[in-house]
């Protein structure tokens, strides 16, 4: 049986490599990494930039969001601007992007809204009736006028989507993934001062050391519980939106550490179960009552965890940043459940409101092929 997710659309296109010379470069040219500034056309706020565009791209069917994600080196003295347009909008910028903080607040913006739509921090939402059917992006280089250190983007991209409204998803069958589970390492965002808004980082930092990547010792502060997740929150701060759980951000941050990572959105169990079978942790997220997920233990209106594997009978195994210690991280959800607090789009709160549903999102990190 399909669960209703299933008739989503969901288009995710990047560039990277050889295909940024479908695009329009200002100032920028290809290196063996990606693209970087070869010259300047224009300074601004004490910082050389260059720009490079990318050609119009068709989804093929009416988006009603998009979110970007992108994968740069930003030395000290660099950063990048991430701007999204649609065929019909105007520019909208969708990120300030840099490693570090020396040189611009990371932030995203907020108070951009029109007729079109409106941005939602890391996210494009459509106003109704005006669903987007394709995207174009945009990023400008900057370095510190007069130097010529340089960013280097490694890849941008976007995932649209037009996800239908569904309050319930029947259980899919357990896939190829029943009796997996990977050696993710564990983590509790709990152990840390202000923890209880740092389920994104906790999961990013458990994937990066899962891959063997992150921050070396000399980087991290020892006097800290768990000094990964502080040194990713940190990281992936949104100076805008005051807070760690910036989508984008956090692919972004586990890219600087030679990985690859996307915002996208699966349509099913299955589908996430092929990604474990490769040995791919999933990070997804998810919202739900206190009553909707046996063995949680809470409620809430925005979760972020990771997939680390499945039972034998295909119930969900995740480190759940939301536990009481790192020993307690790791949960056995049923599949059903987890299914529907994960691919449903529309759902009831605590007070019988009808709020939103993460619709199936998911951060893949993995190492380039």
């Amino acid at each position: 049986m399909l669960t209703p997710i299933s008739t989503a659309l969901v288009d995710h296109h990047e560039w990277r490599s050889a295909a940024f010379a479908e695009g329009a470069s200002e100032g920028v040219r290809l290196a063996a990494d990606g693209l970087v500034v070869d010259h300047p056309i224009g300074r601004e706020n004490g910082y050389d930039y260059a720009r490079w565009t990318s050609p119009p791209h068709a989804t093929g069917f009416g988006a009603t969001q998009v979110v970007p994600s992108w994968n740069a080196d930003t030395p000290a003295g660099t950063w990048i601007r991430i701007d999204l347009r649609g065929p019909e909008t105007g520019w909208y910028v969708m990120g300030r992007w840099a490693f570090g903080d020396t040189d611009i607040a990371r932030s995203t913006v907020s108070g951009q809204s029109d007729e079109n739509g409106r941005v939602d921090v890391d996210t494009f939402r459509a106003a109704e009736g005006h669903s987007q059917h394709g995207f174009q992006l945009r990023v400008t280089l900057y370095r510190a006028a007069g130097t010529t250190t340089t960013p280097t983007l490694l890849m941008v991209g976007a995932m649209a989507s037009a996800v239908p409204d569904a309050f319930t998803v029947p259980a899919s069958a357990p896939g190829p993934a029943s009796g997996v589970e990977l050696a993710v390492p564990r983590y509790s965002q709990n152990t840390h001062v202000g923890g209880e808004a740092l389920c994104s980082p906790t999961s990013t930092a458990m994937v990066l050391e899962y891959w063997g990547r992150g921050p070396k010792p000399e980087e991290l502060d020892p006097n800290l519980p768990d000094p990964r997740v502080e040194h990713a929150a940190e990281h992936v701060y949104d100076h805008d939106y005051e807070g760690a759980g910036n989508w984008p951000f956090n692919t972004a941050y586990a890219a600087a550490y030679g990985l690859r990572g996307h915002i996208t959105r699966l349509r099913s169990l299955p589908e996430l179960e092929e990604y474990i079978v490769r040995g791919v942790p999933v990070i997804t997220s998810q919202s739900f009552r206190e009553d909707e997920l046996d063995g949680a233990g809470y409620g809430t209106e925005g979760h972020i965890m990771v997939v680390v594997g499945f039972t034998e009978a295909g119930d969900v195994i995740a480190n759940d940043p939301a536990s009481s210690s790192n020993e307690t991280v790791r949960h056995v959800y049923p599949r059903a459940q987890f299914e529907t607090v994960w691919l449903r789009t529309k759902r009831l709160d605590e007070d019988g409101a009808v709020a939103e549903g993460p619709g199936g999102v998911v951060y893949v990190i993995e190492p380039a092929p």
